[in-house]
């Protein structure tokens, strides 16, 4: 009933001060939402809206239902959407004093000051060229401030900073973030070539070649092939849990890797594709890897290096 009234009254004083026809509206489980037919509503206008309907609220204005008969002069002055062809009887008429009128079969409160307060969260971009405004009313408004300083405590907490600091802190965190990011990632790439270095300089390099690391991504395994290259060598990369999901790689020369590469995803519960001498893909159980290699060694009839 709180929601259903304080869209009544969003509506109208939309209406009244900015000319904003609402089209549609959903009364959600946490929050509710008016479409106004408009591409835009400013921050301006969402704060006047707001203002007003809590100052209705304040006005304790009483809020009446009747019914009409459909021959009555009043009808053509009540808000709606007009009448099915085939309505028959009265029509329900819910009416906040001095400010709006409306056609209307729900139920609502009986007093303004029922509603307690209304709080717009603000809009979001809705349906053809329609702005989404999302509201709260009443016992909302209380439960999303407690969920709200709840969070914010928690914020506090973690950041070790006040709520005015929460944003900066934050931005400060993704920046350090970004830029540990950015450093793994160069030191990955530079631990790459040099395992493929020493790969490829181990007496034992040729035949099949394998290596799994917890740490790494596509990138990580591609250095590693472009580096050892593949004209002798059947190189089988993996990434990620030992037991777990992860990636391959399998480079090699082509025909080999052409026929080996869809057997390697299979043994590995994952899928891939490839073409000229590289096949990868996504692995979903790593703890067959030496199935893999297996399935390597018997295709060149030669002992593998593992790393």
């Amino acid at each position: 009933m709180q929601q259903h009234s304080g869209q009544h009254l969003i509506t109208a004083v939309a209406d009244h001060l900015f000319g904003l026809k609402t089209t549609s509206w959903e009364l959600g489980r946490l929050r509710s939402v008016i479409e106004l037919d408009s591409p835009s509503v400013t921050s301006e206008q969402v704060a006047a809206i707001e203002q007003r309907v809590n100052e209705k609220i304040r006005d304790r204005l009483p809020v009446n239902v009747r019914e009409l008969s459909l021959d009555d002069p009043e009808v053509e002055q009540v808000r709606g959407r007009g009448l099915p062809d085939d309505h028959a009887g009265p029509i329900r008429v819910v009416t906040i004093k001095d400010v709006d009128s409306n056609m209307c079969c729900g139920t609502h409160v009986s007093n303004l000051s029922d509603l307690q307060v209304i709080k717009i969260l603000g809009t979001e971009k809705g349906k053809k060229n329609k702005t989404n405004l999302i509201f709260l009313a009443g016992n909302r408004v209380l439960k999303w401030m407690e969920r709200s300083y709840g969070a914010e405590k928690a914020l506090t907490a973690l950041l070790k900073c006040g709520a005015e600091d929460h944003v900066e802190a934050v931005r400060k965190l993704q920046s350090s973030t970004k830029l540990l990011q950015k450093n793994n990632l160069n030191l990955l790439r530079d631990l790459a070539v040099h395992i493929a270095r020493c790969l490829r300089n181990s007496p034992d390099c040729g035949g099949v070649v394998t290596l799994h690391r917890k740490e790494g991504d596509s990138e990580f395994m591609n250095i590693i092939a472009n580096e050892i290259g593949s004209e002798d060598t059947l190189l089988l990369l993996t990434v990620g849990d030992e037991k777990g999901a992860g990636l391959f790689l399998l480079a090699g020369p082509a025909e080999a890797v052409e026929t080996l590469g869809p057997r390697v995803a299979e043994v590995l519960e994952g899928k891939g594709a490839g073409k000229k001498g590289r096949f990868q893909g996504k692995a979903s159980n790593m703890s067959r890897r030496a199935e893999a290699r297996a399935l390597l060694q018997d295709y060149v009839g030669t002992p593998s290096t593992e790393e």
